[in-house]
């Protein structure tokens, strides 16, 4: 039996293929995938020199349904609807011992160090799977992965019921901080974008809305000049990291969540807001928390389930397994206006641009 799946052989090398359909291994599901999102370092993986290894079957966003179980695997059943959550932790190291499983030593990785779910099935560790209950349909579970990354951060950063925060890029992961500090019991909430069509989709969400740099004069202003207690940097660019610095508040705090795009250098009048001001600096990676994979699954499902949160809004693109090459060189150029992209069942293969 095979089955397509999205192959990177080597940089921009890009092909959909049928290959054999996995097995499930013992304590593994085999998992028939139903949608799948392009995360923004799935893109480097498929076009630069950013993969493990070659071949690869990338894809670590995703939803499915549970299509074979191996024998000893006995607590859940054929047919159950399920997210997945990507991390294999090795389960040895203090890391691991404590329930920090994000800073595993000896991790693995679905779609980056093992094959993943750019694939019409795939396998996983029985552990792995979180079951989606019938209000939050597909889509909904393969963007619960992005939201627990944004949820693990927003946890450790404190956030407090009544905080004035500021989101820094109006993607996928900034539209979803928006709704969950809304959730959290925030006060005011500001979205800054260097993109126009980005914040549109933020209006509807946030306090205000800022373009550019006019973010700092406009929260100035707002805050009347006080600045805000925490702000959460979603967009990985130097620029937009620097920013963060001159939009918080004496005595703020900075949650950094985007990956770095090149080297990013701060200026001497930021440097000495972080050090005069007294200003406190998170950073956060990946979703994971003890029981695995933790409460931010769980309560991201909660919020998914009880409409406290939406992800239709966010996604753009639905694309079938064979429109592969072309949505990863679209959001590369950026020469259409992206938003989330996914693989679903009987998506459209037409990029435009």
């Amino acid at each position: 039996m095979t089955m397509k799946a999205v192959v990177v052989h080597g940089p921009g090398d890009i092909r959909c293929e049928n290959l054999p359909t996995p097995s499930p291994g013992p304590g593994e599901a085999l998992i028939a995938m139903k949608a799948a999102g392009i995360c923004s370092s799935d893109v480097p993986r498929a076009l630069g020199n950013a993969a493990y290894s070659y071949p690869i079957v990338l894809g670590h966003e995703v939803a499915g349904e549970v299509a074979e179980l191996a024998k000893d695997v006995k607590r859940i059943g054929v047919g159950n609807r399920c997210a997945v959550a990507p991390l294999f932790p090795c389960w040895k190291c203090e890391w691991c011992q404590m329930g920090r499983y994000s800073l595993c030593d000896d991790y693995g990785y679905l779609g980056s160090r093992t094959h993943g779910a750019y694939a019409e099935y795939f396998t996983v560790p029985v552990e792995n799977l979180v079951s989606l209950p019938p209000e939050v349909d597909y889509e909904a579970g393969a963007m619960l992965e992005p939201t627990a990354v944004v949820l693990h951060g927003l946890g450790i950063a404190g956030v407090m019921p009544g905080d004035d925060v500021v989101v820094v890029g109006a993607g996928p992961l900034g539209l979803l901080a928006i709704q969950l500090v809304r959730t959290m019991g925030v006060g005011r909430v500001f979205a800054a974008d260097l993109k126009a069509a980005r914040l549109q989709v933020a209006e509807g969400m946030a306090d205000q809305v800022c373009l550019g740099e006019n973010a700092i004069s406009a929260v100035s202003e707002f805050t009347l000049g006080r600045g805000v207690d925490l702000v959460v940097e979603t967009a990985g660019t130097a620029r937009a990291q620097e920013w963060c610095l001159d939009l918080v508040r004496k005595g703020g705090r900075v949650l950094y969540l985007g990956i770095p795009e090149r080297e990013v250098r701060l200026s001497e009048s930021a440097m000495r807001r972080l050090v005069r001001e007294e200003l406190t600096i998170y950073g956060a990676w990946n979703s994971y928390s003890a029981p695995f994979p933790g409460y931010e699954w769980q309560a991201s499902l909660s919020y998914m389930a009880r409409g406290q949160l939406e992800t239709e809004p966010l996604i753009t693109h639905r694309l079938t397994l064979q429109g592969a090459k072309e949505a990863f060189m679209m959001m590369h150029s950026e020469e259409e206006f992206f938003n989330k992209v996914m693989f679903v069942e009987g998506g459209e293969d037409e990029v435009q641009g």
